[in-house]
């Protein structure tokens, strides 16, 4: 799903309106009527106090339209107009006429003396602003949006939660209307997937207002939200006549005393993937380890007995993944450093080689094109430098993944791909991922999808949908807390089998006229 800039989507709207042969009004009026049927369609007529917080701009018209529904169709419901400025759009004047035709007169907002009293049974409906928002809000504006949030009242934003800026992080969190639900217009917004502003939005849906296809399916973005549908083009059902050596030979080099675990995560997340073959390199205090736990793989070990001193081996990979528990003793950065020099293989970089390439940055150079990057947040920001806030986080990661032509990921609750300039958002997963090992697992799945051919990007964007998708079918077993990286590989062929997994509809029930 593509996700647009602030720009694009007025563009949108001014392209559907000359193609559509519409006006500005009849496109707040579809958009205002949909936000409506949704409430409708829940609510049902129930009598549960609502109010209508409107701005003076297209947000708050579409406000206007929301409440001028809810007034025909017999709701308790209050409007109200935040009055900071004299500059109403004009279709917001419109709509606001029409709800005065009605003999509903919404109230004026001008200072701390006009707020309303909300309970915490009631309904707030916030349309104050939309993704417009360039600088901070007045002090009457802010007081009200504290004022809504200490009330507790459910609230429902239009398009974005007021307060919330498209590019930038607020400046405190008390100048965003925090939402219980976002109703946002035809595509989700940048910020919903970002660590210093998802914070302010509970959870999120996608509107059809009809924005003209054409412009949808022919404007390049930036940025794309990747769910089932997506992941489903990429996917390449194995030959009925293929063997393992069609799905290549995985190379996973790591481990070191005391962290032949992480190794051996990455090599049986590698397999469970699907690759034909996976060796795992590793010291010699590793090879018992790998050897019993993982009977499936083969294991090439190194001279010394507790940390890498020399990357030597016979074996022609298709693809290594490289860095995890590997530690940075002086004779591992050296056997890596050699390593960069000879190797020609895809590489998918992890962990300590992460560490290794971000003091030595001249070793950037030596690797090869699309080389996928798995840094934690630690990891990110001793490669890329600090950086201001999370939009200037994919700013920094998207320059750095040009400079150096590699695939960058940014882990997180919404993971990002990063290359040639475009972000990949994630929309699988969840907090009992965050425990000791999952990055390493994630390293395995994205070697294992090279192994079998796929391109280094698809890997990287398939691997970590692949890997949240496991996670959110693991924790339906064992809850947040008790999710280990180990069972994040137990729930891969579950997560494999999911892609093609119909949803039922929500008024039915399962098993109803399916097929046994």
């Amino acid at each position: 799903m593509k996700i647009f800039s602030a720009n694009q989507i007025y563009e949108a709207d001014k392209f559907t309106i000359k193609k559509q042969e519409i006006t500005s009004y009849e496109l707040m009026e579809r958009s205002g009527t949909v936000i409506f049927d949704w409430i409708h369609t829940r609510l049902q007529g129930a009598q549960v106090k609502i109010h209508v917080f409107c701005g003076i701009g297209n947000n708050g018209g579409d406000g206007l339209v929301v409440s001028r529904h809810l007034v025909t169709h017999g709701y308790n419901v209050e409007t109200y107009i935040l009055n900071f400025s004299d500059n109403h759009s004009k279709d917001f004047l419109k709509n606001l006429d029409k709800i005065k035709d009605l003999k509903h007169w919404p109230s004026l907002i001008n200072c701390v003396d006009d707020f309303p009293e909300i309970n915490k049974e009631d309904i707030v409906v916030d349309a104050i602003f939309g993704i417009g928002l360039n600088r901070r809000p007045e002090v009457c504006t802010t007081d009200l949006i504290r004022h809504i949030n200490k009330s507790e009242a459910f609230t429902l934003a239009v398009d974005v939660p007021s307060g919330m800026h498209m590019d930038q992080e607020p400046e405190s969190e008390d100048l965003v209307v925090h939402a219980n639900y976002v109703l946002t217009l035809q595509s989700p917004k940048l910020p919903f997937f970002l660590p210093q502003t998802g914070i302010y939005i509970n959870d999120w849906e996608v509107l059809d207002i009809g924005i003209d296809q054409e412009y949808i399916q022919q404007t390049a973005v930036e940025t794309y939200l990747i769910e089932k549908q997506e992941i489903l083009q990429v996917y390449t059902p194995r030959a009925k006549f293929s063997h393992k050596g069609s799905y290549g030979h995985s190379l996973i080099i790591g481990g070191s005393y005391g962290k032949i675990g992480a190794a051996l995560l990455a090599s049986k997340a590698c397999l469970n993937t699907g690759a034909g073959l996976v060796t795992s390199y590793t010291p010699k205090c590793g090879y018992s380890i790998i050897q019993t736990a993982f009977p499936e793989g083969m294991v090439v070990t190194d001279a010394e007995e507790n940390y890498i001193s020399k990357i030597d081996f016979e074996i022609s990979p298709s693809v290594i993944g490289m860095g995890m528990g590997m530690g940075m003793h002086d004779k591992t950065v050296k056997a890596f450093k050699d390593f960069l020099e000879a190797n020609k293989k895809p590489l998918v970089l992890d962990a300590d080689a992460i560490n290794i390439l971000a003091e030595n940055e001249s070793l950037l150079e030596k690797v090869p094109p699309q080389t996928i990057l798995t840094p934690h947040p630690g990891e990110l920001k001793r490669l890329i430098g600090q950086w201001k806030d999370d939009f200037d986080k994919i700013k920094m990661a998207k320059a750095f993944a040009k400079k150096y032509d590699v695939i960058l990921i940014i882990k997180g609750a919404h993971s990002m791909v990063i290359y040639d300039g475009k972000a990949y958002i994630n929309n699988t997963g969840n907090p009992g991922m965050a425990t000791a090992g999952s990055g390493d697992v994630l390293a395995g799945i994205i070697t294992g999808f090279i192994s079998q051919g796929y391109e280094q990007l698809t890997s990287a964007i398939f691997g970590v949908y692949l890997q949240g998708k496991a996670g959110d079918l693991a924790i339906l077993k064992t809850g947040y807390q008790a999710l280990t990286a180990s069972r994040l590989i137990d729930y891969i062929g579950d997560a494999f089998i999911d892609l093609f997994k119909q949803e039922l509809p929500a008024n039915r029930e399962e098993g109803e006229g399916s097929n046994p």
